[in-house]
């Protein structure tokens, strides 16, 4: 898909004005990753899948236990590693 999109003043700047259904289908929030290579500018969102985790786990309190992974597996032999 390829369109036109005027540059626009914005302040003292300049910019980009990006459509509703563009900012949804993309997913684009609040920031994007701005890529630039082979003579072109490629807008991503941000990806950030570990968001609001620490928020997740206190609301869910104790029952969030089982979802850990132990820093230490009872098979482990760390003589091994000596």
């Amino acid at each position: 898909m390829e369109m036109k999109v005027p540059i626009i003043r914005i302040g003292n700047s300049k910019g980009l004005r990006l459509s509703k259904e563009i900012l949804e289908r993309y997913n684009f929030q609040g920031a994007v990753d701005l890529i630039l290579e082979d003579n072109q500018v490629v807008i991503k969102p941000i990806n950030e899948p570990r968001k609001d985790w620490d928020e997740t786990f206190k609301r869910l309190g104790s029952d969030a236990e089982h979802l850990l992974i132990p820093d230490v597996f009872d098979d482990e032999h760390f003589e091994d590693w000596e």
